[in-house]
């Protein structure tokens, strides 16, 4: 069994193209929360608790801003172990901010911050968060757009501020990696034609995951972009990540 999945697309060299991945979480919107939730098996929920505790929590005032924040899934665990924060949550895609924002009225009065901005090209205040995190947001972007995200992360955070980033991976050898290729190739684009109606979308989130394989290559990027960083590993490598903090 093949760990590579093809790309369903005829334009495989423009994957990370930003109105691409825009327009393909757009698609997904309506029902990617359920479908994330289900094709974990429930890990995802776990995983999001685990890699916020690889920072020191705080009960003081702090800035925190959830990257790539979906429609807000991360937000309850950051509120948990951050109770007076002052939360600001970015993403540029319009179709899942929608239901962040209704999220965001319904059961937090408003008082997350967020803010539509491409995360590579954005108007954020320098030096200025205490903590960054982002769940599941690594695997679309490629190398060049990663060094750009290192950057980006290294300039908005306070000196001593600290990072956490968590994606789902691929296992990197035996029989578990056979069954989860198999698992993205093959199960994830059935939920997604049962949800969606068409299992295009979630196949390419298979694409992106198998060519992300896992952050070990994030771990070296932050560090050459001068941040003090560690890899982590969730599960046996399902899901991987990087926690640190700016010097």
């Amino acid at each position: 069994m093949s760990s590579e999945i093809q790309v369903p697309v005829t334009d495989n060299t423009g994957i990370y193209q930003p109105g691409k991945i825009r327009l393909l979480f757009n698609t997904m919107s309506r029902t990617y929360e359920r479908v994330n939730y289900i094709t974990s098996f429930g890990f995802s929920s776990r995983w999001r608790r685990q890699f916020i505790r690889r920072v020191n929590p705080s009960a003081g005032k702090v800035k925190i801003i959830d990257l790539m924040t979906g429609m807000g899934e991360t937000w309850p665990v950051i509120l948990k172990h951050f109770p007076a924060a002052e939360l600001t949550a970015l993403d540029f895609s319009p179709g899942m901010l929608r239901f962040a924002r209704q999220k965001n009225h319904k059961k937090y009065n408003d008082a997350v911050q967020i803010t539509e901005q491409d995360m590579l090209h954005n108007e954020l205040p320098s030096a200025h968060f205490d903590y960054v995190f982002c769940a599941f947001g690594l695997k679309t972007f490629s190398k060049a757009q990663l060094q750009q995200l290192a950057a980006e992360v290294k300039r908005i955070l306070k000196v001593n501020g600290q990072f956490s980033f968590i994606e789902v991976s691929v296992p990197r050898g035996g029989f578990l990696k056979l069954l989860y290729t198999w698992y993205l190739k093959r199960l994830i684009p059935v939920l997604g034609r049962m949800l969606l109606g068409n299992p295009a979308e979630y196949k390419m989130l298979a694409v992106y995951t198998s060519k992300f394989k896992d952050a070990r290559h994030v771990c070296k990027i932050f560090a050459d972009a001068g941040l003090t960083v560690k890899y982590d590993s969730y599960f046996n490598g399902c899901a991987s990540g990087i926690h640190g903090i700016k010097q």
